[in-house]
């Protein structure tokens, strides 16, 4: 007899198929890497998809700024002014520290500061999932970001890169629950490691001893450790100082400077172990080659000539007592023969 439906595995049956497939083909990205070009081709094919669902975002802000008033306008125009002066006045001092800084360094034989570069990107996505703190960038290998390359903002460090895709990026910010940080303490130098807690709001940072000189209100910055970060970028704002005796160290939280949650742009920074390949750094990087061959060239050919010349003399140095014992002898036969 013919049944009317078709038999085939029982659910639970694909169900394990399917897992076991899931588990191989994660383990293979995890260590082999094989599927990043699959990878890419689906974030080729997914990048209009998410441009499309931030449009909106996007034609809000573009209404916002079109509808604005002019005496909003007006205003905006004032504080920026005013602020553009402050900063300048910074930059000033700026300018005089860096330069005593630098003159410090010489008389030290100290490792002279780099400076890195840096990019503007717009955040186009952020993770729905609460316990995964993520964004996506308008920014990938097609502008030369790299993975574990560090983001920052107009307030301090925000995360680092750790998927890189062809147009697009997926940077982890620095309250993810599985993202730490080097830092130290701008005021007495001390250094520890601040870690993500989940929440955006604080970070936690760990094995600090009760007699250390640690203040509410000292600031965290980058301490370089790693070479994952730059140094000397803000990171944190110690809020809280729990000290609990019965406890080896003390509980520490810190307040991010950055702002997680509400910027709309950040800056992609390129350390000194990544340096950002640029056609005006590489045509240089040619041009000392060559003078390089031809100051070898013409110092070598004054090392010729100036060995030329020494034979030269030398050879003249020899010739002179040779001439006079032949000169006396030609001029004895003469007088001897008047």
């Amino acid at each position: 007899m013919q049944t009317l439906f078709l038999q085939g595995p029982s659910a639970t049956l694909r169900m394990t198929i399917f897992v076991i497939i899931s588990l191989a083909l994660m383990t293979i990205d995890h260590r082999w890497q094989h599927l990043d070009a699959v990878r890419n081709t689906l974030s080729y094919l997914l990048y209009p998809v998410e441009y499309v669902v931030d449009l909106p975002i996007r034609l809000y802000y573009w209404g916002e700024e079109t509808l604005s008033t002019q005496q909003d306008l007006l205003d905006e125009n004032r504080q920026l002014r005013d602020l553009q002066l402050q900063t300048r006045v910074q930059l000033q001092k700026l300018d005089i520290l860096e330069k005593e800084n630098d003159r410090l360094r010489r008389l030290l034989s100290a490792t002279p500061k780099t400076t890195e570069d840096h990019l503007i990107a717009e955040i186009i996505a952020v993770d729905v999932d609460p316990y995964r703190h993520f964004i996506v960038l308008n920014k990938g290998s097609n502008d030369d970001a790299y993975k574990g390359q560090p983001i920052i903002d107009a307030h301090g460090v925000m995360g680092q890169i750790v998927y890189v895709n062809a147009m697009t990026s997926t940077a982890m910010l620095i309250s993810d629950v599985s993202h730490a940080i080097p830092v130290q303490i701008d005021r007495t130098g001390l250094r520890s490691v601040a870690f993500g807690t989940g929440q955006t709001d604080y970070l936690d940072l760990r094995h600090i001893p009760h007699n250390a000189d640690i203040r509410v209100g000292d600031k965290l910055i980058s301490s370089g450790l790693g070479e994952r970060f730059p140094r000397n970028y803000p990171v944190a704002i110690i809020t809280k100082i729990n000290r609990d005796t019965g406890e080896t160290f003390i509980d520490v939280r810190a307040e991010p400077l950055a702002q997680l949650d509400t910027s709309r742009e950040v800056l992609l920074v390129w350390t000194q172990n990544h340096e950002k390949p640029t056609p005006e750094l590489e045509q240089p990087a040619e041009e000392p080659g060559k003078e390089t061959v031809e100051k070898d060239a013409e110092e070598s050919v004054v090392k010729d000539a100036v060995e030329k010349a020494v034979e030269e003399s030398d050879k003249e140095v020899v010739k002179e007592p040779v001439e006079e014992p032949e000169t006396a002898v030609i001029m004895e036969p003469a007088n001897s023969g008047e």
